[in-house]
């Protein structure tokens, strides 16, 4: 069934800023917590810290700061998620989580208020029709445009990731949660009640999320730990601010201004009302955007600063993130009529150890056809696992088995479910470059045909890269 265009430029940016105003706004309601002395305040830093400072009037659980269990790491990928147990605040995380679903879910209510020609909804169908039309055809590969992919979504996924970021978690279950969100909540959830899931958002949400989230916390943090300016400007710096985090700069700004914490806490939400145009009573329905503020009088407002820890220790972090950039040469089934050619290649993964890796790769080209001077577009998706072998050299085999798609023509009504196994090899070159050269084959059960391809892709793995 193809997939219809259910957003027009309007409709995206609406649903896009109204995501934007809850979950930036909410992602910023601090609860005054009493943060406890061993928490916030810890022996020498050893060398392997490095040593920052942050304001009390920016109150703030780290998972740095907090003291697991000395084998906590032996198992890295277990979840702590919604649990306390080494310290993190889970009271905040269930109330953010409670007021983004509850704010958000409004923006349906808004959505639905809007006029057809706007929102793009089909009344007489319903909203609700829509949603389990969208959810039974999904997820397919979209066709949204470049930035609103990578770079609008992976800011959403940024700010799901600092809500648990800021309730004390550590970056492995700040991902899982950013993961849960983006997934549940935003594409099965709030964007499925205009259109189809996509596969793309469901991965590059969390995972690009994950890096961008962390860079804005830590941004965040240095930023106040100098009096909230950049090279000594606090334009640049309010103006930073106020991207990383909008709802939550206002608030301490007025905090600072009157030396007092009279901002406890900040919510923003939308509505929509009929607004007086003109002398004879006419009326025009308009979108308003509402901050709502918790005041108090300020009395345990502190401004000391606090130390602050950026530990080494926790063996997951955005070095396991891999991005890939490759050319291939794909032989392709007879039956689609179409002469083998070049095709490039870009690949996102999570490189788990040495051992495990797991990727969404793929692969384009425009292809001549047999029989015309036309030219073919060819697309190809796989979400494949690798498993590797001689992990303690720098040259490791490997093979990888998955499943995907093969596409043609851009056209949801041309694409072909294919699974795949191959085997390939793994050089790494320094912590964070690697390259690799494998070979895969591709097999349809439901058309019963076979591809071959042979592709070469360098890797670069984000911050520290592997250890």
């Amino acid at each position: 069934m193809p997939r219809k265009p259910y957003f027009n430029t309007l409709h995206k940016q609406m649903l896009l800023c109204a995501l934007l105003c809850t979950s930036s706004s909410l992602i910023a309601q601090e609860n005054i917590l009493n943060i406890s002395n061993n928490v916030l305040f810890e022996p020498a830093i050893t060398e392997a810290d490095i040593a920052s400072y942050y304001p009390e009037k920016y109150p703030v659980t780290r998972w740095e700061n907090l003291s697991p269990k000395a084998d906590f790491y032996q198992s890295p990928y277990q979840i702590s998620l919604f649990s306390d147990k080494n310290g993190e605040d889970s009271a905040r995380l269930w109330s953010q989580t409670k007021s983004i679903f509850v704010y958000g879910f409004g923006v349906i209510g808004v959505i639905a208020l809007l006029p057809a020609d706007i929102s793009k909804w089909d009344k007489e169908e319903g909203i609700f029709n829509k949603w389990t039309d969208n959810v039974r055809i999904g997820p397919v590969w979209d066709r949204d445009n470049w930035p609103l992919n990578y770079i609008g979504h992976p800011y959403f996924g940024g700010l799901y990731y600092q809500v648990a970021r800021k309730s004390g978690y550590r970056q492995w279950d700040a991902f899982i949660y950013s993961a849960l969100m983006s997934s549940f909540y935003w594409e099965y959830g709030i964007e499925a009640f205009a259109e189809v899931p996509s596969i793309q958002d469901l991965i590059v949400t969390p995972v690009l999320g994950w890096a961008f989230g962390e860079w804005a916390f830590n941004t965040e943090m240095d930023i106040r730990a100098d009096n909230d300016t950049i090279w000594g400007s606090s334009i640049l710096g309010t103006t930073a601010l106020v991207f990383l985090d909008p709802v939550d700069s206002l608030n301490v700004g007025i905090n600072t201004l009157f030396g007092k914490e009279i901002i406890k806490a900040g919510t923003g939400y939308i509505s929509v009302k009929d607004i007086p145009t003109g002398p004879n009573g006419e009326t025009e329905n308009q979108i308003q955007l509402n901050i709502s503020l918790q005041l108090g009088d300020g009395g345990y407002y502190n401004s000391n600063k606090h130390k602050r820890k950026k530990a080494k220790s926790d063996p997951v972090d955005t070095g396991i993130i891999g991005l890939s950039y490759g050319v291939g040469q794909v032989y392709l089934d007879n039956n689609w009529q179409v002469n083998d050619d070049v095709v490039v290649e870009y690949s996102l993964g999570l490189y788990f150890s040495k051992t495990f890796s797991g990727r969404v790769s793929y692969s384009k080209s425009e292809l001549n056809s047999v029989f015309s001077a036309n030219k073919v577009n060819y697309e190809n998706y796989s979400l494949d696992g690798q498993y590797y072998f001689n992990t303690q050299n720098k040259l490791r085999p490997y093979i990888t088995a998955g499943f995907g798609e093969i596409m043609w023509q851009k056209d949801y009504d041309q694409q072909t479910f294919q699974v795949n196994a191959g085997t390939g090899l793994h050089y790494k070159l320094t912590n964070n470059f690697a390259i690799q050269l494998d070979w895969r084959h591709y097999y349809s059960p439901t058309k019963n045909t076979a591809e071959d391809n042979i592709a070469a892709r360098f890797i670069y793995l984000l911050g520290d890269g592997e250890r």
